[in-house]
């Protein structure tokens, strides 16, 4: 079910259009229509209102001006899995300092990367 702060892709034509977030839904005058609200992530940015019908948020194609089109809620990828290397170079044979290895406290067990310590190094 797509709602509020989504992300969907728009097709026009069977064809990606354009990404657009949801920015509010609420009921239009006419019974079992809605207003739906986005946010068209384009430049410039543009914020249109579409009347739909519930189905029409949810993926089901309808037509606007003679143009078929679907709304396609976006959903993030799911990262890989890390698989630990047991056969891999030991990290304690690298030459130069050796840091300690940041890790999230979310539960992810992600590696936190410090875009601080990318920065070049000035001489």
């Amino acid at each position: 079910m797509t709602g509020e702060g989504d992300l969907v892709l728009v097709h026009m034509d069977n064809k990606p259009a354009f990404f657009a977030r949801i920015e509010k839904i609420s009921p239009d005058p006419k019974p079992h229509w809605w207003q739906v609200k986005m946010l068209v992530l384009q430049v410039p940015l543009m914020v249109v209102t579409w009347i739909l019908r519930e189905a029409y948020i949810n993926g089901e194609e309808f037509t606007m001006g003679g143009h078929p089109m679907r709304l396609v809620k976006v959903e993030a990828p799911a990262e890989p899995e890390q698989v630990d290397d047991q056969d891999g170079p030991d990290p304690s044979a690298e030459d130069g300092p050796e840091e300690p290895e940041k890790r999230d406290t979310g539960g992810t067990g992600a590696k936190v990367v410090s875009l601080f310590d990318r920065q070049p190094k000035k001489p």
